[in-house]
């Protein structure tokens, strides 16, 4: 007899993968690979249902890639009324700076499996995909699905899901999307010279480490004050930064901050006190190319942190390496 469990199991971390890069939020990613298992088990149940199955690996990315597909078509219309600027929900976990074994590195298809490592520049680009570009381009370029099996779950011919495809890369290397190029080392010297120059309050030492280009944005779901439009270009993005953590700004000297693994890349959490005295927990993920900070990501909705461990007396700012 046929262990569903054990089958699905084995191909769980993929679906999460392929979820979490569709739908940007764990939760929702989470949520669909569970909603999979249900078709999987009701599919089973039905003897023709069951005799379609001939790939298991394929068939449950096709209902995971459709049950995403759905998601994202009602997101977009929920993301509208979104108060302000919108972020993914960040991954956050503890930076780990032990190096790897000797001669390790992971194939390709372990990379794609893991869900930590997307990068949160790469997620607020797919956000300017429409969903069936979104669907199209993360089932092609990230998990080499056949456009025939992207045409099934697009309900489209191959042809079209090769141009929605093509559409979608134009879109996601475009001039103004923020480049991340930097492995975690150079990630990790731009973060600390970044906190440098910001603890230093100089501008000109800031505006060093910044791209001339770069964009800021910051997600407050509406629970505290936030820009509601990009901060672009250095200098408006280094005086905002000044005045926010500088030696003068709004939380110098009452600032807690950790490094961390922001969706797989080196970044910071903090904890704060805003003016009316209400605690504020904050994420901040980079884009790094070249150097310099091409985009800085305040994630500082607490409905988006609420799984985040709290930060201790000797998480002291500036960050400790």
């Amino acid at each position: 007899m046929r262990d569903l469990a054990t089958e699905f199991e084995a191909e769980r971390g993929r679906l999460l993968a392929v979820a979490r890069r569709m739908l940007g939020s764990r939760s929702e990613a989470e949520d669909a690979v569970q909603e999979t298992w249900l078709r999987y088990a009701g599919a089973l149940a039905d003897p023709a249902a069951r005799a379609e199955i001939r790939d298991l690996s394929a068939w449950l990315t096709t209902a995971c890639a459709r049950i995403c597909l759905d998601v994202l078509r009602s997101a977009r219309v929920r993301r509208e009324a979104y108060p302000g600027q919108w972020l993914p929900e960040p991954e956050v976990r503890p930076l780990d700076s032990r190096p790897a074994p000797d001669g390790y590195a992971p194939d390709p298809a372990e990379r794609a499996v893991r869900a930590d490592q997307i990068g949160t520049a790469l997620l607020v680009v797919l956000e300017r995909l429409a969903p069936e570009q979104r669907v199209a381009l993360v089932l092609h370029d990230v998990f080499a699905v056949p456009f025939a099996g992207i045409a099934e779950v697009l309900g489209t011919t191959e042809g079209a899901a090769r141009q929605l495809a093509s559409r979608a890369r134009r879109a996601v290397t475009a001039p103004d999307a923020p480049r991340h190029s930097a492995d975690p080392a150079e990630q990790r010297r731009v973060i600390e010279a970044f906190v440098a120059a910001t603890e230093s309050g100089e501008l000109d030492a800031l505006l060093r480490v910044l791209a001339p280009d770069v964009v800021l944005l910051g997600d407050s779901g509406g629970h505290f004050p936030s820009a509601r439009r990009p901060v672009v270009g250095a200098d408006q993005v280094g005086r905002f930064t000044l005045g926010l953590f500088g030696r003068a700004g709004r939380y110098a000297h009452r600032v807690l901050s950790r490094p961390v693994l922001v969706d797989g890349v080196p970044g910071l959490q903090m904890e704060t006190v805003h003016s009316d005295g209400r605690p504020i927990r904050l994420v901040t993920a980079f884009a790094v190319d070249q150097g310099r900070i091409t985009g800085i990501f305040n994630q500082l909705n607490p409905e988006k942190l609420a799984g985040l461990p709290p930060l201790g007396d000797d998480d002291t700012w500036p960050p400790r390496w």
